[in-house]
């Protein structure tokens, strides 16, 4: 119990450090587009960010596994500050470009690839065993409010001192949780001697260890696919898409952008507090079916913001359920000694659609579905039934897809023969 009390203290350090991340990452929306005018400039920051984050991961975890997870952790969070920093200085010299906020996202990117599974292994040693749906939880709500409150703040901040400001604030909050996780929260280590061969022969371990646990393994593939259809529309069309369908109400965005976090902070709430499912594989899949089926569809086939704002609640309010569910999992069928390796390919393997829906869905959205539907075929003027007709009504469509795409392999995937077993 000691630890946990450790852990909640370093839970809270890291949400103020994440908070200060997240606003500088709006801001720099702000700016980048501010200087570019261009959406695909903004799409490139996330992409900067994850295919570095997905490649790294491919080779991480044994690294994890031979060194301190404390030592890890804070080597990588030190890397994302020195990223923030050079922003800053470039800043404040006159000489940032867009290119620049490219390359430390990347190393960032990079960052996080070493600080997630080094996380994820140090709470599997401060938090028991029957405590970790509840902490899953708290990482969601924790996730979610900085979601709802991350961009008011970082607009208000942003207004009153611009980018710097931002910046500053991002590094404070840094040395806050550094200071408490270097002097505060001593993590228990258990390092591995062995040697490799080459940097990838312990992620071949982990795809050995995960060729043993099918379930797992096909958990993480059906969560890639679930995780491709997800970013295909939320990533770059939903926002695109309500300013369309609202005549450019900001407001309007804002409101379900907002009730999008307060889904996901309710689900938050309440797997901190219920009692660990028995049914784990089930949870996550009716989880994942459920958000599609209510939240994709629903935010298809609205026309106004009572709807959308339904729709946001609905898609976010599972999505503690599913990780909550996986984690679980993980923690009580992966040997400690293997879980650095096992979570770096996890992140590999779940994460690696993500890039290709960021780009593919803003591509589908401009080239194929607003082309079509303003065409005027027999299936466009079908659709129109569901979805209403005008601009943005082709974005309504590629929701409708991700919905009816998402439900059936969350349900289909719920009913394999191998993931069942991990209900027992």
């Amino acid at each position: 119990m000691e630890n946990f009390k450790r852990y909640i203290v370093l839970w809270i350090s890291q949400s103020i450090s994440q908070l200060g991340s997240s606003m500088t990452a709006f801001a720099l929306i702000l700016w980048a587009y501010g200087q570019s005018r261009s959406a695909l400039s903004v799409s490139l920051m996330s992409f900067c960010n994850y295919v570095p984050y997905i490649l790294v991961s491919l080779f991480v975890g044994v690294f994890i596994d031979r060194h301190s997870k404390k030592a890890v952790m804070l080597m990588a969070d030190s890397a994302a500050a020195l990223g923030s920093l050079a922003v800053l200085l470039l800043l404040v010299t006159g000489k940032l470009s867009i290119w620049h906020i490219y390359l430390v996202n990347a190393v960032i990117g990079v960052a996080t690839a070493f600080q997630q599974p080094a996380s994820a292994v140090a709470v599997g040693k401060l938090v028991p065993k029957d405590k970790i749906s509840n902490v899953s939880g708290m990482n969601s709500f924790s996730g979610n409010l900085i979601v709802v409150f991350s961009p008011m703040l970082a607009a208000a901040l942003y207004s009153a001192g611009g980018l710097s400001l931002l910046l500053v604030i991002d590094l404070s909050s840094f040395l806050l949780a550094f200071l408490v996780l270097l002097c505060l929260i001593p993590i228990p280590d258990e390092i591995e001697k062995k040697e490799y061969s080459s940097p990838f022969a312990g992620t071949a371990e982990g795809f050995r260890f995960l060729k043993q646990e099918r379930g797992i393994l096909q958990i993480m593939l059906t969560m890639a696919l679930i995780n491709f259809f997800s970013r295909l529309t939320y990533e770059n069309i939903l926002s695109p898409m309500i300013l369309a369908r609202s005549g450019d109400n900001q407001m309007a965005l804002g409101f379900v952008n907002a009730c999008m976090g307060i889904g996901g902070i309710a689900g938050g709430l309440i797997v901190s507090f219920k009692k660990e499912s028995k049914h784990k594989a089930n949870m996550i899949y009716i989880s994942a079916a459920l958000s599609f089926l209510f939240g994709d569809l629903c935010m298809a086939m609205g026309r106004n913001v009572l709807w959308w704002s339904f729709a946001a609640v609905a898609a976010s309010l599972p999505i503690p359920f599913i990780m909550a569910g996986q984690n679980a999992i993980l923690y009580g069928r992966v040997p400690q000694e293997m879980q650095g390796r096992v979570f770096a390919v996890r992140n590999a393997v779940q994460y690696s659609t993500i890039p290709f829906g960021i780009l593919l869905g803003g591509f589908l959205a401009d080239y194929v579905f607003e082309p079509f539907m303003g065409a005027g075929s027999s299936l466009a003027l079908g659709l129109e039934k569901l979805v209403g007709s005008g601009t943005g009504s082709g974005m309504a469509v590629m929701f409708l897809c991700t919905g009816i795409c998402g439900f059936f392999v969350s349900m289909t995937s719920l009913f394999g023969k191998e993931i069942r077993k991990l209900n027992e």
